[in-house]
């Protein structure tokens, strides 16, 4: 990782205007490269895979699971480095991991997502306050306008939460609201190289358009919230249970080869609970 634990003031305002921050080689390659051949070959995270469908049956995969372990994933979820980082853009309160999902967008295969805000999804689980919840997205292959990466509207978290509705088997922010917004916001593409982190607001209108290339993207892409944002539907209490801090190297010292069975994943059934990009 690179040198020093906590974001500057200037990169906190300048999440806080654009409602994203990317930091470049926030992990190394080695680091990468652990993660990434532990989770192409995690034979209980491909279980615990599912498939969602765009509008035009495109499926991206994703596993996801809320409570962050003693596993690699686990490890890195809870490092020093991302929850100093965390708590400096969120401000006063104790960080609380509210789940991860690995997201796999195959070459060829994998489908889009719609313009959507994450707080669309998660207002739904009972959460009230959108400033207190944040993703970070950690780039494990390069992702670019090829293979289908993140685009944001720069401050467009600055609307507000939108109404959201089913598009495919995704939701959707409401997109008469989402045109107005384009002509408003500027358009950016999230070009993230391995080992990149992308910080964004729960508010902030996001999409990415389908791997049309012959290359693969895969994200680590986990949601934090403070503790004093208690959701009123969701039952899982990792959302609320501050974070069990570890040294930034504990992943790769750890030796472990994945997630375990017993790990509480999330269900196709029980998508209320989820919010993907």
């Amino acid at each position: 990782m690179m040198a020093g634990e906590i974001l500057t003031q200037q990169q906190r305002e300048q999440y806080l205007n654009d409602g994203y921050l990317i930091i470049p080689d926030f992990l190394s390659t080695k680091g990468v490269e652990l993660l990434y051949s532990i989770a192409t070959e995690d034979q209980v995270m491909r279980s615990n895979a599912m498939d969602f469908n765009d509008q035009s049956n495109k499926s991206t995969k994703l596993t996801l699971w809320f409570t962050p372990g003693d596993d690699v994933y686990g490890l890195l979820i809870r490092s020093e480095r991302i929850i100093n980082a965390v708590q400096t853009l969120l401000g006063e309160g104790e960080v609380c991991h509210f789940h991860s999902k690995l997201m796999q967008k195959e070459p060829k295969v994998g489908g889009a997502w719609e313009w959507h805000q994450d707080y669309g999804y998660w207002y739904k689980n009972g959460f009230l306050y959108p400033d207190a919840m944040i993703s970070v997205m950690l780039a494990l292959t390069e992702a670019n306008s090829q293979n289908g990466c993140l685009q944001v509207l720069k401050g467009s978290h600055k609307m507000g939460r939108l109404e959201h509705s089913f598009a495919g088997e995704q939701q959707g922010a409401d997109m008469n609201f989402v045109e107005q917004a384009l002509e408003r916001f500027e358009r950016v593409e999230v070009v993230l190289k391995p080992g990149d982190v992308l910080f964004f607001h729960s508010n902030l209108l996001h999409m990415s358009e389908a791997n049309l290339s012959e290359k693969p993207r895969w994200s680590l892409i986990s949601a934090y919230n403070l503790s004093y944002n208690v959701p009123f539907r969701e039952k899982n209490t990792s959302c609320i249970t501050p974070v069990k801090v570890v040294a930034d190297g504990a992943f790769l010292a750890s030796g472990t080869t994945g997630l375990s069975a017993d790990t509480d994943f999330l269900k196709k059934e029980n998508e209320i609970t989820l919010k993907e990009n």
